[in-house]
């Protein structure tokens, strides 16, 4: 099975460890360069929780984070979660990958102030009973065309891994754009959102069960498992 992998890094390099770690041929061709934005700390007082939901606004925030180190965070993510911790931060909930749902739990811990680190581009979830202060501190550049090494693997089969609706809707815009047929090329999405983003036309398509690489792995292997079957059927 070989897998190519999207996200930026240092998350890339992660997914395809754990990829080559179940056997499979992992290439590495990000479709975002990820780049800290200078931003301006607020009054930690004013706020009783951080939101986070993603890890590299933990990572790009910078030395200014400490400040914040007394405020519960609620973390979308495992990885979120684990970037706050190493951090030193106190991670008091770990969600899935609904802002929303996470957003409820921070209401009902009786939070009413929240402070959001977030990127430039990003879905603003709302909560009836909280006050949001969202503050950017990351951007997320999108490449101009599909990478070399992406139209390579493409051509040697490999299944897309997807692990946001923004870039699935890049990914289609980028193979439209190269005139690649999206029959011809098989997507694994890390959401039912990030596979909707994709759009329709592929020659084979999964969403994980859960918003984890391992699940997202797990729903790359079963297209795998599913074009070798067909190809066997062909062939008999």
């Amino acid at each position: 099975m070989r897998l190519l992998v999207l996200r930026p890094e240092p998350g890339a390099s992660a997914t395809a460890m754990r990829g080559r770690a179940m056997g499979a041929e992992a290439i590495v061709a990000p479709l975002f360069s990820v780049e800290p934005v200078p931003w301006e700390m607020p009054d930690p007082r004013a706020h009783d929780a951080l939101l986070l939901t993603s890890a590299h606004a933990v990572r790009h925030a910078g030395a200014g984070l400490a400040r914040l180190a007394a405020l519960p965070v609620y973390a979308v993510g495992a990885a979120t979660a684990s970037a706050a911790r190493e951090a030193g931060l106190t991670v008091a909930i770990t969600g899935g990958s609904d802002a929303r749902a996470l957003l409820a739990e921070v209401a009902a811990a009786g939070h009413v102030r929240l402070l959001h680190l977030t990127g430039a581009d990003h879905v603003a979830a709302e909560q009836a009973g909280l006050a949001i202060t969202r503050i950017t501190v990351y951007r997320a550049d999108p490449v101009a065309e599909l990478p070399p090494a992406a139209c390579l693997a493409l051509e040697q089969g490999a299944i897309t891994l997807l692990h946001s609706p923004r870039a699935a809707a890049l990914f289609a815009s980028l193979i439209d754009q190269a005139g690649i047929a999206r029959a011809s090329v098989r997507i694994a999405a890390i959401s039912a959102a990030a596979l909707r983003a994709a759009g329709q036309g592929w020659g084979g398509a999964a969403s994980a069960a859960l918003p984890t690489d391992d699940a997202l792995l797990a729903a790359a292997a079963r297209l795998c498992e599913t074009g070798a079957e067909r190809e066997g059927r062909a062939g008999a």
